[in-house]
């Protein structure tokens, strides 16, 4: 018989990396995007909706709202997609902030040397971008586990569900506790990796991170 943390961790793990993934990838699409007038102010709107709307209501929207429109989605795909419509709109402003405190003088120089958008956002403004923006991008990775625990809404047992269940057939307090400590442990460790790339990142442009 399976141990129901471990299926519990399992769905926590997917409920993370599949969306850092997909908003990832969904991230850099817009960004380069919005280097054209045309789609700014419609990603400032998606942006806009998705930072100012809770997590929870657009997870509860997107798999029992939709139905209501004949638009009937598998319970993960609708809790992956609402996921990384969420992050995605958070990583968006923190790299196209980023890439706005970039000297402008750079994108000039590329575009004097015949180099098409799409290289100078890739080889120029991006890995800039996501080097001076790396804390604050660490900070919403660090978040996006804990937001895994939003998904039980939809009837997905992650950890804290697994959690409630044993509480209610144990009566008794530790499942909670496991729980935590597994949190604080995968924390933990995704703390450790993401300040070993940090420091690869600025070793790359020159500066010790002194913490």
């Amino acid at each position: 018989m399976t141990n129901p943390y471990v299926n519990g961790l399992q769905t926590t793990l997917q409920l993370f990396v599949v969306p850092l993934i997909g908003s990832s990838l969904l991230t850099f699409i817009l960004v380069y995007l919005m280097q054209n007038k045309w789609f700014v102010w419609l990603i400032k709107a998606y942006v806009y909706v998705m930072r100012a709307t809770p997590l929870l209501l657009q997870i509860i929207f997107i798999f029992y709202g939709l139905p209501f429109f004949n638009i009937v989605l598998d319970r993960w795909f609708a809790a992956y997609l609402a996921f990384i419509l969420n992050y995605a709109a958070y990583f968006v402003e923190i790299v196209r902030g980023g890439i706005q405190s970039l000297d402008k003088g750079q994108k000039e120089a590329g575009k004097i040397l015949q180099l098409s958008d799409l290289f100078i956002f890739q080889k120029i403004l991006l890995p800039q971008s996501i080097i001076n923006t790396f804390p604050s991008i660490s900070n919403e990775i660090l978040t996006l586990v804990k937001d895994t625990a939003l998904i039980s809404v939809v009837g997905l047992s992650d950890l804290l569900k697994i959690s409630r269940s044993l509480v209610n057939a144990t009566a008794t307090f530790v499942p909670f506790i496991t729980v935590g400590i597994i949190y604080l442990v995968m924390n933990m460790l995704l703390s450790i990796l993401l300040s070993y790339i940090e420091n690869n990142l600025l070793k790359q442009k020159g500066i010790e991170n002194v913490n």
